[in-house]
């Protein structure tokens, strides 16, 4: 029942009680006559009336204008005879949401027109009903005028929205597989050629071994040279498609702290100058894990987040004064920092624990990625 009544209110606007009282006041009118034909003829048309606009709402194609029409003219009958005006608001309802624009417009006007003649005949007769309830019937004129307009754009404003919100789905589905797209023509193009540029010459390396060793020598150092140039240009991919700023990630890290009710102290400066993209990337994506950490494990009150640039690295420190983790137990590495490790020796970095106190993260990257020299 509370489920019908939330229905009801979200398509109509009104409580489904506020409809209740213009079913019973037809019945006052009725009964208000004293002629027992006239309240006979009263009844079967309210019951006529109720059974078409139910037929009207359920109905489809031409059966909607018959049974609108229906209603129309019941509408009229009961304000002439009985000065019974209301229904015509059951009507503005009904007729307001009616989708086909040129049957909205038609009956639209003919509700108007039937209204005005029936009020104004009510008038122009004398009826005592119209003269006592002339603020209600006012009001119901007006309701008669705005109300299939207002629901009528309403109901088309809706249709529209949810037009565009399954069209932003779809452009956002149709973004999401560009993008795969694109990533993957990228990697393809920048290693696909040089993969089989090193599968090649290990080959022609691997027959030279024995034959010509010089040969082989210069082929295995063009296969390192190979290889460092796809690293580099994977780097630069992967920079271009996920990049995260050190002094973003510390305004989100704060966030995050003042959130678990962690205090937060910053020491050092956050923008960076002499680190690469890449790098800073891979430093954010390690703070956010080890703050994260910090938040779900440590039970911390205190969380020290230290930035230290040293002549050819960056030291980044994350300290909190928790219950610490027991570093002899190879776990706690299940906690992200396996991960941690691994990003950061894509970058020549290193990462330190200490449990003392709390917990101390010490991340260290140096500035530029130094390849060894390949021995002659």
């Amino acid at each position: 029942m509370k489920k019908w009544g939330k229905l009801f209110r979200k398509n109509t606007g009104l409580s489904p009680y506020v409809w209740v009282v213009f079913y019973i006041l037809p019945f006052y009118f009725i009964f208000h006559s004293s002629s027992t034909y006239e309240v006979a003829f009263g009844i079967t048309m309210i019951v006529l009336f109720f059974i078409s606009y139910v037929l009207s709402f359920v109905s489809n194609g031409w059966l909607v204008y018959f049974w609108t029409s229906v209603q129309i003219a019941i509408s009229s009958a009961m304000s002439l005879i009985f000065g019974y005006i209301y229904f015509s608001l059951f009507l503005a309802f009904l007729i307001g949401h009616l989708k086909n624009r040129i049957a909205f417009f038609i009956l639209y006007l003919v509700l108007l027109i039937s209204t005005f003649v029936t009020v104004n005949y009510g008038f122009v007769t004398g009826n005592r009903v119209f003269f006592t309830q002339l603020p209600f019937v006012f009001l119901s004129v007006l309701a008669v005028i705005l109300l299939p307009v207002s629901t009528y754009n309403k109901n088309k404003e809706d249709l529209l929205q949810g037009k565009l919100e399954d069209a932003n789905k779809r452009i956002s589905e149709l973004v999401k597989l560009e993008e795969r797209q694109r990533i993957a023509r990228d990697l393809h193009d920048t290693l696909g050629q040089k993969l089989s540029l090193i599968g090649l010459k290990s080959d022609l390396a691997g027959k030279l071994i024995h034959k010509d060793p010089i040969k082989a020598k210069s082929e295995i150092k063009d296969v390192q040279q190979t290889a460092r140039t796809a690293l580099k240009e994977v780097r630069e991919l992967v920079t271009q498609m996920r990049g995260t700023k050190l002094e973003d990630e510390v305004f989100r890290v704060k966030q995050i702290l003042n959130a678990a009710q962690i205090q937060f102290i910053l020491e050092g400066q956050p923008r960076l100058t002499n680190v690469s993209l890449i790098a800073e990337n891979v430093v954010s994506m390690c703070l956010k894990e080890a703050v994260t950490n910090v938040v779900k494990h440590s039970k911390a009150s205190k969380c020290t987040l230290s930035i230290k640039p040293t002549s050819n690295a960056l030291i980044v420190k994350v300290q909190d004064d928790g219950v610490g983790i027991m570093l002899e137990n190879e776990d706690y590495k299940g906690n992200g920092l396996q991960g941690m490790i691994e990003r950061l020796e894509f970058v020549n970095g290193i990462l330190d624990i200490q449990s003392e106190n709390g917990t101390t993260i010490m991340i260290k990257v140096p500035y530029a990625h130094r390849q060894e020299e390949v021995e002659e």
